[in-house]
């Protein structure tokens, strides 16, 4: 479904994340391109459920990036270091992912690196609700160490004209798009663990 305002495609996805009954908190990957409009679309997500009374944690790559020296040792432009050294998945699993999953204990902490400064940190964890929703954006969230982390996957996409030329500052650099065009044209795709697809909307 390709049709349909910003507020039908964010009521079809509120609608699809309050759709999942698990016994903890619901796990919501963002995904898809740099500078598709991931992070627009978790933040407005955020808004309706909090809205609707779901307690909402809040979280991004951003948070789980690896040191400027380890993801850039290949060179700041490379597909491949973008792919292989840019994020710390083991942690991202062992203090936000597993806590909130089946045999977690729901606490969990949402992040462990400032960009800004290149270093470590280690916020003070929070104990989500059993019903609290996680959304999560950030790019290759779908790749094999986490793809059964998630209880339901949503995918961003944009024509590659509006993705290929992105920031510098962008966590894959050089990709997206110029500033002030990032998601009028995007679709995002609603993936449930136990299907293929359910709707999309513009």
């Amino acid at each position: 479904m390709d049709s349909g305002t910003r507020d039908q495609l964010l009521g079809r996805l509120t609608v699809a994340i309050e759709s999942v009954t698990t016994a903890h908190p619901v796990r919501v990957a963002v995904d898809g391109a740099p500078a598709a409009g991931k992070t627009t679309l978790a933040d407005e997500l955020a808004l309706v459920l909090r809205n609707r009374g779901r307690e909402v944690i809040r979280s991004s790559i951003e948070g789980f990036l690896l040191p400027r020296a380890r993801r850039y040792r290949r060179g700041e432009d490379s597909p491949e270091g973008c792919y292989h050294d840019s994020f710390d998945f083991e942690a991202l699993r062992q203090v936000l992912l597993d806590p909130l999953g089946p045999d977690g204990d729901r606490r969990c902490q949402q992040a462990v690196y400032n960009r800004d400064t290149d270093t470590a940190v280690s916020p003070p964890g929070t104990t989500a609700g059993a019903d609290a929703v996680l959304l999560f954006d950030g790019v290759f969230l779908l790749r094999p160490e986490l793809i059964d982390r998630w209880d339901l996957r949503i995918f961003v996409s944009a024509a590659f004209e509006e993705t290929w030329l992105a920031p510098a500052s962008g966590t894959c650099r050089r990709w997206g798009p110029p500033p002030g065009s990032r998601t009028a044209s995007a679709t995002a795709t609603c993936l449930p663990n136990s299907t293929t697809s359910t709707p999309s909307a513009r």
